[in-house]
């Protein structure tokens, strides 16, 4: 079968690669990756994927540019291969670039096309939506219209472990690939840390713990995939978590409420005693281990009246890289004068998204 991993702009090559990992054929295009796996396969690839959004199964693609082709498109693939009789399948869709772009009428014809199928096959006057969902997708850019299910059911980034957010929370998916995105060094340590997504994202991927190891998928309720190759790809997964290979994971934030969160983020993460957290301002911090990588999503200063404060933190920043100058550092901002602030120009800079706001993640 064919599935599609969703990404964040800026993370499509990270998420091709993760599968790669995994044993996976893929291929990067905008968006996310699309690879073709077994129902086993792609299990295994909703459990690890630390950068993706959600993982898609793709049940048709086709150029359609009237309504009537797109209703004949839909009824003519084969929904009864994935959906049960009882399946309840809610329709979202989008549109952009197309001659069909009201995204409301888009829905109910592939809603209606669905269910003339699917009453056809089974030989049913009307189809009860009693049993597993099945969330589809139609999605129509340039012409072209992509049915998909999501088999994820919530987003990725929803690993379990964060029921609290801070005042600027960063993404889990954008964490991690933070953490892959910069060099290994024993000392990960996060000045800002707040409510310790960062922290935690960097101990599961030392650790090999699976992101998605203590949560469910929308795809565990369906017959599609088998029960007992997806519980063994769990136990796999649980087998391969461990904590001993964390090394030095710490951090510490000036506000003790962010502490806080961040300590019981860290618990209920599975985490407890494998990373230090202290409440510091970041102007008295000064570490005795060499080379530190220093991982941080400062705040960016979107109000007006909050820009001079963060422009003075940066300034901090920079003389804690001079109190440190074996350390390496990694910022994420969305401030366009952050390294006029911090006076000093990025070894290396790659464009990316935090939610709706562009960042650059700047390498030191």
């Amino acid at each position: 079968m064919e599935f599609f991993a969703t990404a964040a702009f800026g993370l499509e090559g990270l998420v091709k690669k993760e599968l790669q990992r995994l044993g996976l054929e893929a291929k990067g295009e905008q968006g996310g990756a699309r690879f073709e796996a077994a129902p086993e396969q792609a299990f295994r690839a909703i459990l690890w994927l630390r950068t993706a959004d959600r993982v898609l199964l793709i049940v048709g693609e086709k150029s359609v540019v009237t309504f009537d082709e797109l209703f004949q498109f839909v009824q003519s693939l084969p929904w009864e291969q994935f959906l049960p009789r009882d399946a309840r399948f809610p329709v979202s869709g989008k549109c952009a670039r197309s001659q069909l772009m009201s995204v409301r009428d888009c829905q109910a014809i592939t809603k209606k096309a669905i269910a003339e199928r699917l009453k056809k096959r089974y030989r049913v006057n009307w189809c009860p939506e009693t049993g597993a969902e099945y969330k589809i997708d139609v999605s129509i850019h340039g012409d072209v219209a992509r049915l998909t299910i999501d088999t994820s059911g919530d987003a990725l980034n929803k690993r379990g472990y964060r029921t609290w957010n801070g005042e600027a929370p960063i993404r889990e998916t954008l964490a991690a690939a933070l953490v892959m995105l910069s060099p290994r060094c024993d000392l990960l340590y996060d000045p800002c840390c707040g409510t310790g997504t960062l922290l935690i994202e960097a101990a599961y991927l030392r650790s090999r713990r699976a992101p998605g190891l203590t949560r469910r998928f929308a795809c565990e309720d369906w017959p599609l995939f088998p029960r007992q190759a997806l519980e063994q790809a769990r136990q796999e997964a649980q087998d391969a978590f461990d904590p001993s290979r964390i090394g030095a994971v710490c951090g510490s934030d000036i506000d003790g409420t962010a502490i806080a969160l961040c300590k019981r983020h860290i618990q209920q993460a599975g985490l407890g005693g494998r990373i230090t957290v202290t409440q510091k301002d970041l102007r008295d911090l000064q570490l005795d281990t060499p080379a530190p990588l220093f991982l941080l999503n400062p705040p960016y200063g979107e109000r007006l009246s909050d820009r001079k404060e963060c422009e003075k933190l940066y300034r901090d920043l920079r003389r804690l890289k001079d109190r440190h100058p074996d350390c390496r550092m990694g910022v994420i901002t969305a401030h366009t004068g952050f390294e006029r602030c911090f006076g000093l120009r990025a070894g290396q800079k790659r464009r990316l998204y935090n939610g709706r706001l562009e960042c650059e993640f700047l390498l030191y």
